[in-house]
């Protein structure tokens, strides 16, 4: 079993628990020679390469100890497990990664096939995908040279400690205090989880609390360009309730984002904004005698652009075309040819479009489409990193209007034990590389 210890930092409770389930390794039994799912997960917790009986004629177990020994040198949470091609082509990966129950990079030679799958915590989406495809494409069916290369290019941007990191102590504790402390390590972990949790929602808070100002203040300044005045003789009862409403929109706000304790607060922030950026539509029209706009989502573009007059066919950056509600002047721009005026903000990465600045804009984006539909937001947003998020079964489970984040929030960092509580959505690879007469066996028991 993997110790739940990441980090030496001398005695303490996280300290004694690893040393608990170090003990427990010595006293594990050996992986049976038939192979199948639990001996490849029993190996792959104590962080060596598992390979299955019918393919040790092709790759061998010198060659496995030495892949093990970069892996070890490298401590990052990388599994690495060669199976025969009748082990399950669909499952394989998730079935190893749920039994493993740490999150990590799993990367699984099948036959002749090779593919490798990442939790979000250890690794961006999509990396170990291509870093697979490009050794097994350099390396043209060399098992050895395919696994070996794989690590070197993934083991920089794997995030996270390895399954053998902090082990040495296990040898110092007396076996009879191991249940007790057992008991609270588990404690100390969750806590720990619960910790890093709360302040990741504090700092995605502070980064919309900037983004939300900014429209808080745009509207305001919406208010006084609008210069109306109750008390105008040409001021009827119809336009002081517009006006009304909408200032009441303003202050409430100002109010909620004031007292917002967490990200998925916001989203009421917005509500009050949407729902204030119509009504002062709505004044303008009056007053200007045009018909009474129809109350649509705001502009997809950039909600500070008010209610949307339109829907265009609109592809965002690497995306599939789709209709968006857009104001007049972005429908215009798209008309001609040009960029739309896309609200951006900044991320980690420079400057992003809202729908691609990550999870904490759920709430953001949630509470201006909120009123249109629970479904419209996840079709506009398809193919984007929130549109991603809400298709997962995480998000239906926990929808952002009632304070879901979709999974991301609950995320760990690649070499933490999660056991089979993780989002299959997250833990994300490609098609299975290969084919072709690679040479060699597969097959046999698995």
């Amino acid at each position: 079993m993997r110790t739940l210890a990441r980090r030496s930092r001398g005695a303490g409770p996280l300290a004694l628990v690893a040393a608990l389930l170090g003990l427990l390794l010595m006293f594990a039994p050996a992986a049976s020679a038939a192979g199948g799912l639990s001996d490849a997960a029993a190996t792959l917790k104590k962080g060596q390469v598992y390979v299955a009986p019918a393919m040790q004629d092709r790759f061998s177990q010198a060659q496995a100890d030495a892949l093990t020994k970069k892996i070890e040198k490298a401590d990052k949470p990388i599994f690495i497990a060669v199976v025969p091609e009748a082990a399950n082509k669909a499952t394989i990966a998730t079935d190893l990664r749920t039994l493993v129950g740490i999150d990590g990079v799993y990367g699984v030679w099948r036959g002749n096939e090779f593919q490798a799958y990442a939790d979000r915590g250890a690794m961006a989406p999509g990396v170990a995908s291509r870093i697979s495809g490009a050794v097994l494409r350099a390396d043209k069916g060399d098992i050895n040279a395919t696994l070996n290369d794989f690590v070197d290019q993934a083991a920089p941007q794997t995030k996270g400690t390895g399954v053998n990191h902090s082990t040495s102590i296990a040898w110092v504790i007396i076996p009879v205090l191991l249940v007790a402390l057992a008991g609270a390590g588990v404690f100390f972990l969750f806590r720990r989880a619960k910790k890093r949790k709360e302040e990741q929602a504090r700092a995605e808070l502070e980064q919309l609390r900037r983004v939300v100002d900014e429209d808080i203040t745009a509207f305001g300044v919406e208010l006084e360009r609008l210069d109306f005045d109750p008390r105008a003789a040409d001021a009827d009862d119809a336009q002081r309730t517009d006006y009304s409403h909408a200032l009441d929109s303003y202050e409430k706000s100002k109010r909620l984002m004031n007292e917002a304790k967490k990200p998925e607060d916001v989203k009421q922030v917005t509500e009050a904004i949407e729902d204030g950026r119509f009504q002062l539509a709505t004044l303008a029209a009056r007053r200007e005698k045009r018909p009474l706009p129809e109350r649509r989502p705001p502009c997809f573009m950039d909600p500070r652009h008010g209610p949307s007059v339109k829907d265009v066919d609109w592809a965002p950056a690497g995306g599939s075309a789709r209709a968006v509600p857009v104001c007049q002047a972005d429908a215009d721009r798209v008309a001609a040819g040009l960029d739309p005026a896309v609200r951006t903000v900044d991320t980690e990465h420079g400057p992003q479009p809202y729908w691609n600045a990550g999870p904490a804009y759920a709430p953001y984006a949630g509470g201006y489409y909120s009123g249109f539909g629970g479904g419209l937001l996840p079709g506009l947003l398809v193919g984007t990193m929130l549109g991603s998020m809400m298709s997962t079964p995480a998000y239906a489970a926990a929808p952002m209007m009632e304070g879901g984040h979709g999974g991301y929030q609950d995320q760990y960092e690649g070499g933490d034990f999660t056991g089979a509580d993780f989002n299959a959505s997250d833990f994300s690879g490609g098609d299975w590389g290969g084919g072709g007469d690679f040479g060699g066996g597969g097959g046999g028991d698995w």
